[in-house]
Order: structure tokens, then sequence, then C-alpha cells
């Protein structure tokens, strides 16, 4: 698998073949001064920022849609997903495109890092604080040398219940009929 990227970014990214064990391969990103990282599987473009197009009635963190080579893709600013506060994008602000049962997500980060191997010797369970949903976003705790990555589900990041849109019933029959 290649990661097609838009080439005004200025990211080395590996080209993931056979040799490579996507299960261990995780795209890392920035948002405010923590690390974070996607499993490669579910990736399928990086691209600069680009037009945003306002949808109204949808949660705060929905910045709207975007015309990705005639593909209308859903964006989601993490920063504001997290309950961080707002932040002007910049030249780093990257859109990280993810697929989830064939249906494509736009992620607004605030910088992209690299891709990398975290073998499951490096992987941790994410703490169990009290209270904590076993519904959390988080999946597991990735160890770097001096450091640890946030590993998230994106099946639960890109359907949690914050971000269910209540629709008439038609439109929901229809929905659940494709």
């Amino acid at each position: 698998m290649t990661i097609k990227r838009n080439d005004s970014l200025n990211i080395d990214l590996l080209n993931i073949n056979e040799e490579n064990n996507i299960e261990d391969m995780y795209l890392t990103f920035n948002v405010r001064n923590e690390e974070y990282a996607v499993n490669i599987s579910y990736v399928t473009e990086i691209v600069g920022m680009q037009k945003i197009s306002e949808v109204p009635d949808v949660p705060e963190f929905i910045k709207g849609v975007i015309n990705l080579r005639g593909k209308v893709i859903p964006l989601m600013d993490v920063r504001l997903r997290f309950g961080l506060p707002w932040q002007d994008y910049n030249d780093r602000t990257t859109i990280i495109v993810l697929e989830v049962d064939n249906v494509s997500t736009g992620l607004v980060v605030d910088q992209v890092n690299e891709v990398l191997e975290i073998s499951k010797e490096n992987i941790d369970p994410p703490p169990r604080w009290h209270g904590t949903s076993e519904q959390s976003i988080i999946s597991a705790l990735g160890k770097r040398e001096d450091s640890v990555c946030i590993i998230l589900d994106v099946i639960r990041l890109l359907s949690d219940e914050k971000i269910r849109i209540e629709l008439p019933e038609d439109i929901m029959a229809t929905i659940s009929q494709e």
C-alpha cells in the first residue's frame, strides 16, 4: 500500500508493502503537545488543508466537508473532538483521510509526524481510571524510546455517540438499507 499525499507537504512516509507487518505500522501525529497514532491500515491519504464547506446541525468538532478530487469528505477537528481549545489552522495543519467500512472521514490534526513500527511488545493497554468507559477512544499506549504515543481506536473515534447526527426516520431507514 502506498499512502497518497499532497506534494506540498514536506512529509516522508514509508511505502507499506508485504515485507512490513501492517498491524504494527502506525501514522503518528500531534494534537496540541501530545503524540497520537492510528493504525496505517485505515489511512488512505494525507493532504494539506483545503477549503472547508460548513455543514449546519453537526457537533462543533465536525468542521464541515471538503471536495477531494470529486469525493466529498467530512472533516473532524481532532483538537475540538478532544475538548481542547480552538487553534487557527497553519501551514503544518494536516488532514488525515481515514476509511472505515467504505466511508471516508478526514481528521484535522496539528501536524503529521511519521509512519513507524510499534511492535506488540511495546504496546500496553490503556490505563483504566475509576469511572472510565470501556468504550474509550484510546486503544493502547505505544512505548517509544523516551516517550509514549496514544494509539487511538479509529472505529470508536469515528462512531462515538457524540458524533451521531439525529436524522429523520425515513432517511435513517434509507441509510440502514444500503
